[in-house]
């Protein structure tokens, strides 16, 4: 049957002209679009891509469901950051070449057509929508995914996007939300597509630099031991596999989750799906035959940054604070900002009421955002904390001098 053709506004060349004017803006242009982390990637990791570098995994041809100790370092890390026994709830899980192909692959791999219809939240990322018209279903974008009466009644509704913590909005659903967009696909035969990539960016309990607090609602992510600095906890949003959520079956629920935010490995390509058993199986078949499969090396370097906690606390103390830095600057220059629930973006209303203008205005600071069309509201502006402390500290009195 092949590809379906897409359209969508997504298009980063729609914003060339403006990175031209922020060029030749005093100090130069600082990018605060695209998410594209710029830390360093933990010495865990590049110390075990460097061991499996000649491994019988990198000479021979990789495992497409992933090695065993992959395979174990993701279970791993479910039970103990997301407090989630996979094995529990019969879930199984395969590794993705990046999240953004197991999006963008997700509905052709339930094979998914004409006449099956996709639910996806209005503001969202751009790849759920290519992705569903690329299978040839037709997308339906409601205002709120947990006002399941949106969509549960629809006819040909065959899976339901969820993305929480959200990006652009960093919008956090409870357990209690996700419980019922659960239960409601289930009645009607679709199947829940969880998209929590961002999910140990949570930023309800944050206390500080120091500490980080548990969401109780976040299924009790154990306390662990950071090497050399005491101990500490990770707070994570509710995972659609966590037993109170899914009712301690993992059926028609499918979670997605990458490594290129939380130990910056974003070039690693390394993500994975987690859930329904049988439809797990039938992705890693198809996968299998098309060659979707991580590079053997890059699976050891996977585990590792699974492991490595204490990596990912640093890293996540880094976005903390950038986006608190992000919302002074961006309320100081006008825009009614304020610190996302989750995620890695401050997602404002633009002041002229169009993202396009603000864009403009913004240009000639040398700053570039990214544009709320681009994530279905065109009134509103994107600001990344993917970029290092000095551009932000730059882009923070850039816009307090601004506004001034």
């Amino acid at each position: 049957m092949g590809f379906h053709e897409f359209s969508s506004p997504y298009d980063w060349s729609r914003i060339a002209d403006y990175k031209k004017v922020a060029r030749q803006a005093a100090g130069g242009m600082i990018d605060l679009s695209v998410g594209s982390p710029v830390d360093p990637v933990p010495d865990s990791v590049r110390d075990a891509l460097a061991a499996a570098s000649d491994a019988p995994n990198a000479h021979g041809y990789p495992v497409t469901v992933g090695t065993g100790d992959l395979r174990d370092a993701i279970h791993e890390w479910f039970l103990r950051l997301r407090g989630v026994d996979l094995k529990a709830v019969n879930a199984g899980v395969v590794p993705t070449v990046g999240s953004k192909e197991a999006v963008a692959l997700m509905a052709s791999l339930l094979r998914l057509g004409p006449g099956d219809v996709v639910v996806q939240p209005q503001v969202s990322y751009p790849t759920y929508e290519i992705g569903t018209q690329l299978a040839g279903a037709r997308v339906l974008k409601v205002a709120d995914v947990a006002d399941v009466d949106s969509w549960r009644h629809v006819p040909g509704v065959k899976a339901v996007w969820v993305n929480s913590p959200c990006n652009p909005s960093g919008e956090v659903l409870s357990a209690d939300w996700l419980a019922g967009i659960v239960a409601a696909a289930r009645s009607i035969g679709a199947v829940v597509l969880s998209d929590e990539c961002y999910a140990l960016m949570d930023w309800r309990g944050s206390i500080g630099a120091n500490a980080t607090s548990v969401n109780a609602a976040s299924v009790n992510a154990a306390v662990n031991a950071a090497d050399g600095s005491g101990s500490f906890t990770l707070s994570a949003a509710a995972c659609a596999l966590n037993p109170q959520v899914c009712e301690g079956s993992a059926d028609g629920v499918l979670v997605l989750y990458s490594l290129s935010k939380q130990s910056n490995m974003a070039g690693y390509r390394t993500a994975l799906i987690a859930g329904d058993h049988r439809l797990v199986s039938e992705m890693a078949a198809y996968r299998k035959q098309i060659g979707q499969i991580i590079a053997g090396p890059v699976q050891a370097a996977m585990a590792a940054g699974l492991r490595d906690v204490a990596a990912v606390h640093v890293q996540r103390e880094r976005y903390r604070a950038r986006l608190e830095s992000l919302v002074a600057g961006l309320s100081a220059a006008g825009y009614e900002a304020r610190m996302p629930q989750g995620a890695l973006y401050v997602w404002v209303r633009a002041r002229s009421g169009d993202c396009w203008s603000d864009m403009a205005d913004l240009a000639r600071i040398g700053i570039i955002a990214s544009p709320g069309e681009f994530y279905g509201d065109s009134a509103y502006l994107r600001f990344s904390s993917t970029a290092s402390d000095a551009d932000i500290a730059d882009a923070v009195a850039r816009l307090r001098a601004h506004r001034a």
